[in-house]
């Protein structure tokens, strides 16, 4: 990674000056495909913290896992509860029933276990999800924008600085905003 960001360092001033072969003087410039290569930066970071579409997706994931979260709050209540049980009245009940409810208290806690391993597991899978569909929308944002201005070449991550005279993330945010107040 670090060999081609020195190498497009170095490559940078001819790529923004460089003329494509065969150039004509009639006068039609970058349309054409003539004239110096138009190159922008893009912020990804930005974008996905400030697109409606990452605050969508978070609001929708917190809700998803408040759901679960407080089902499994109620089982380690219920366990809580039998563990009390089991500590103030295990002196009276027979061996039987201890040895019942230990079982019990057992079996409740490896469900638990099993249950919050699961909802860990859905989560991450579900982050993932949503992730990729913002990253999609983000992507045809950016093209679209990237062939409306005639940017032939987009860099994202990686880049050490870039003027705001190519940063074209302001765009892309307002162009995902439109998209998401349009649905």
């Amino acid at each position: 990674m670090s060999r081609l960001l020195i190498l497009l360092a170095a490559l940078m001033p001819a790529l923004l000056w460089a003329q494509p072969q065969g150039q004509a003087s009639d006068g039609e410039g970058a349309q054409s495909g003539q004239g110096p290569y138009r190159i922008a930066v893009i912020d990804p970071n930005r974008i996905v913290e400030e697109s409606p579409q990452y605050e969508a997706a978070r609001n929708t994931l917190s809700e998803e896992v408040q759901e679960r979260e407080a089902a499994l709050r109620q089982q380690q209540d219920e366990i809580d509860r039998l563990n009390r049980q089991l500590e103030r009245d295990g002196a009276l009940m027979s061996e039987d029933e201890v040895k019942r409810l230990r079982n019990d208290i057992r079996a409740r806690t490896r469900r638990l276990r099993y249950a919050k391993a699961e909802v860990q597991e859905d989560f991450a899978l579900r982050q993932t999800e949503l992730r990729t569909t913002l990253v999609k929308q983000v992507e045809e944002v950016v093209a679209q924008v990237a062939k409306e201005k005639g940017i032939d070449l987009i860099l994202s991550e990686g880049v050490v600085y870039f003027s705001e005279r190519v940063d074209i993330s302001a765009e892309v945010i307002q162009r995902l905003t439109a998209e998401f107040e349009g649905r």
